[in-house]
């Protein structure tokens, strides 16, 4: 039953980056909780790079900040909310590219400005929103203060 279950999660895992975490919470389910059985399987699927949460963590950074605008403070969250290292969340955010990054908060901001181009709140609102995006907030700051005067000289 056990080799029956591990097939399982090299079949999983090779269609998609999991980390131990979410492997961890697969098997408790399939091995009803028995914690030695979980640990074996985990370590078998490490040992044949099935799992590995650095390349997960790579990943994950990666698209969260190509393709769903995340910033690194957002993306750093979410993976110590999955249970791995701060030394491997720290290598995973050096490999996003930094210019690009900032040209998807110059873009983010930009649209959010324009939805929000009479409201007397928007510096606020901006800045909320590019924090909820996890991104710091002098970098922020930053842009809605480039936005707000490109406007002032428009006008």
């Amino acid at each position: 039953m056990l080799e029956k279950i591990t097939d399982k999660m090299r079949r999983m895992c090779s269609r998609r980056e999991y980390c131990t975490h979410d492997i961890r919470k697969k098997l408790n389910v399939h091995l009803e909780g028995k914690s030695e059985d979980v640990q074996k399987v985990i370590d078998i699927l490490v040992k044949e790079r099935y799992v590995d949460d650095l390349r997960y963590a790579s990943a994950y950074a990666r698209d969260k900040s190509s393709i769903s605008g995340w910033g690194p403070t957002k993306i750093r969250y979410m993976l110590s909310s999955k249970g791995i290292s701060k030394d491997i969340i720290a290598q995973a955010i050096e490999e996003i590219d930094s210019p690009k990054a900032q040209l998807r908060l110059d873009k983010l901001m930009e649209n959010k400005f324009r939805a929000l181009k009479d409201d007397p709140q928007c510096r606020l609102k901006m800045l909320r929103f590019g924090l909820g995006r996890g991104y710091d907030y002098e970098e922020v700051a930053c842009v809605i203060d480039k936005l707000i005067s490109k406007r002032n000289e428009e006008v």
